[in-house]
Formats: structure tokens, C-alpha cells, sequence
């Protein structure tokens, strides 16, 4: 396979952030596998090629772009690209969920650094995002605002709430990712509450709609490029993913949206881990 070198490295490190969420959740401890594994290939764009002005050391940069995990359930996947970055010792993956742990099962920003809201009332992180790219519009200041939401997240009326006031505001300062895994807690989407035409729904609303594969960084790369270059409107990226994505025993399977595994699973997430790297 031909890859240029930028794409090479950022299909590497969607592979950590697979591999850092894996060790998040050893045998026996329950964790968000599917929901986390499907944006690891966005987060790895967004966190190592596309957001600046991230700096472990000044976090609290006010010309820094920011991310909000609307869907805070699988906040382990920003914790796996967090530590990347060296927002805090690799030893605190270890500890996640735990009363010493500075990682705890949804985002809390007294806790950890480097997390912009305290979310996983599923609905809300739109609201919060707009306000956020409300306030930087306001401070005449070039930050840019990435929002990611579940497509299961979506029966929440406030979002769409939050949706209607963001193309009021020309919020062109906005881009909202939505993880179309199409599986949630306790089955698809389509079971429990079928949402039809994601698309069509935010193009309505006056949203700038993109329709990528959320697991090609290509598509990925070009769809935040036309983000950035779209003027007067907020950005909503449909990115078509697949639930636990890298691990086949577990993909699109909703019993892994929130669960443990086996000795036996956890190995074979391990030995999953080992073949990407090697087909890379």
C-alpha cells in the first residue's frame, strides 16, 4: 500500500489510540469499547495533524482549538490521544475509573487535563460547543471548535436546539463530527430509535454537511480542509464508522458498547493491535 508519509503516521497513531484504549480496559474491568474505537481514526487527524495550539504545559492557551466529546462515554479514546500528547504520565492509564486515578468513566476538567467540559449527558455537548465558538467569535479570536457526537445521541432534543442556534449564529467557527456507528447501548440504531437521513436532517437546519468514511484519513483530512474553508455556516461532518472498530470479534456489536473483556478477548485485542501494525 502506497502512503504518504503524514498519512502513515497518522494511521500509526489511530493504531496507539486503538492500542491505548485496549490497555484502558484489561480483563475484568468494564470499559466503552465500541464507541471509543470507532473515532479513534478522527481523533488521530484532529489531535495530531489538524488542532493547534495544544500545549501540555499552557493549557489554558486561549488561542488553542478545542474538543468536546460530546458523546463522554467514550472519552477513553481522548484520553488515549491525551496521553500522546503528554498531558499526563502514561502510569494514569492504569488507574482509569478509580478514586486515585485522574481518569475518571465520563470527562471531568477538575480532574484531567486537557478535557474543555465535563459531558456524557448525552445531548449537550452541541449546546456547550456553540457557546464556546459564540464567545471566540466575540473575543475576535481565531480558535477553531470540534465538537463529536453519537449518532444514538441524536434522539436528544437540545441538540437539535443547538443545531438551529448555531447556523443563527453563523457559527463558521464550528465543526461538529458525528460517529454514524449506527450501533448504541443496547442495540442499532435502527432497533431502538432510527434517526433517517443524518444528512439531510442538518442540511435542512442550513448546516455545511460532508459525507466521509470515518475510518479513511484521506476523507477525514479533506473534510476538515472544507470545513475550514466554509464561510458564514457551521460544519457538520457524517462520518460513517464501524462500532469497536480493529477488533472483528467485537465489531458492530452493541453488548461491547459498555462491557469487559475476557482473558481471552484481551489478548486477542492485543494480537489485533500487533497485525495492524504489521500490515501498516
Amino acid at each position: 500500500m502506497d502512503l504518504t508519509n503524514n498519512e502513515k503516521y497518522l494511521r500509526s497513531m489511530a493504531i496507539q489510540i486503538r492500542a491505548n484504549i485496549i490497555e484502558m480496559i484489561p480483563p475484568g474491568k468494564v470499559g466503552h469499547l465500541g464507541g471509543s474505537s470507532s473515532i479513534a481514526d478522527v481523533l488521530a487527524v484532529l489531535y495530531f495533524e489538524r488542532m493547534k495550539n495544544l500545549d501540555p504545559k499552557n493549557i489554558k492557551n486561549p488561542n488553542r482549538d478545542r474538543l468536546i466529546f460530546s458523546k463522554g462515554h467514550a472519552v477513553l479514546a481522548q484520553y488515549a490521544a491525551l496521553v500522546e500528547l503528554g498531558y499526563f504520565d502514561r502510569e494514569e492509564l492504569k488507574k482509569v475509573k478509580t478514586l486515585n486515578g485522574t481518569l475518571q468513566g465520563h470527562p471531568d476538567i477538575d480532574k484531567t487535563p486537557g478535557l474543555e467540559a465535563v459531558t456524557g449527558s448525552l445531548g449537550q455537548g452541541l449546546s456547550i460547543s456553540g457557546g464556546m465558538a459564540m464567545a471566540l467569535k466575540l473575543d475576535k479570536n481565531e480558535a477553531k471548535v470540534f465538537c463529536v457526537c453519537g449518532d444514538g445521541e441524536l434522539a436528544e432534543g437540545q441538540l437539535w436546539e443547538a443545531a438551529m442556534s448555531s447556523v443563527n449564529y453563523k457559527l463558521d467557527n464550528l465543526c461538529l463530527f458525528i460517529d454514524k456507528n449506527s450501533v448504541q447501548a443496547t442495540g442499532t440504531t435502527k432497533e431502538i430509535f432510527p434517526i433517517d437521513n443524518i444528512s439531510g436532517k442538518f442540511a435542512a437546519f442550513g448546516w455545511h454537511v460532508i459525507d466521509i468514511d470515518g475510518h479513511n484519513i484521506k476523507e477525514i483530512q479533506k473534510a476538515i480542509a472544507e470545513a475550514d474553508a466554509t464561510k458564514g455556516l457551521p460544519t457538520v461532518i457524517v462520518a460513517k464508522t464501524i462500532k469497536s472498530k480493529g477488533f472483528p470479534f467485537a465489531e458492530g456489536k452493541s453488548q461491547y458498547h459498555n462491557a469487559s473483556l475476557t482473558e481471552a478477548q484481551y489478548q486477542e485485542c492485543l494480537d489485533c493491535i500487533k497485525k495492524m501494525r504489521e500490515e501498516l
